[in-house]
């Protein structure tokens, strides 16, 4: 039953989570909610649980497109951060936080993938 669940509502929790962190990612720096352990460690932690998500909701997709496609999203982050009207800085570093997490996570990922494969079944 919890794996039927599971495998229902994978996806739609997926695109939840990517919607809250970039709503997130552009509230007012004083309003952004934080783990108080800076703000390199706010993205990695962000990326990192996105992109567990994102290999339990697309278990047939490469590792490396997942990878490539979240990088992309945390750049398009940093991009949008960069228009003036956001009032926030962009910074590249942010973007290279994300993408460390994103590496390591799929490196977890992996790992789990081969102890336990019912996660990562279509």
């Amino acid at each position: 039953m919890a794996l039927t669940l599971y495998r229902r509502f994978r996806v739609p929790i997926f695109w939840t989570l990517l919607a809250v962190i970039y709503g997130l990612a552009l509230l007012p720096s004083d309003h952004a909610p934080t783990f108080n352990l800076g703000d390199k460690a706010d993205h990695m932690t962000a990326f990192f649980v996105l992109t567990l998500v994102a290999r339990c909701a697309f278990p047939v997709r490469p590792g490396w497109l997942v990878g490539i496609s979240l990088s992309l999203f945390g750049a398009f982050i940093e991009l949008s951060q960069a228009m003036p009207f956001i009032g926030r800085d962009a910074s590249v570093w942010d973007w290279v936080a994300d993408s460390i997490a994103i590496f390591a996570a799929l490196l977890l990922a992996r790992a789990l993938e081969q102890r336990r494969p019912a996660l990562f079944v279509n």
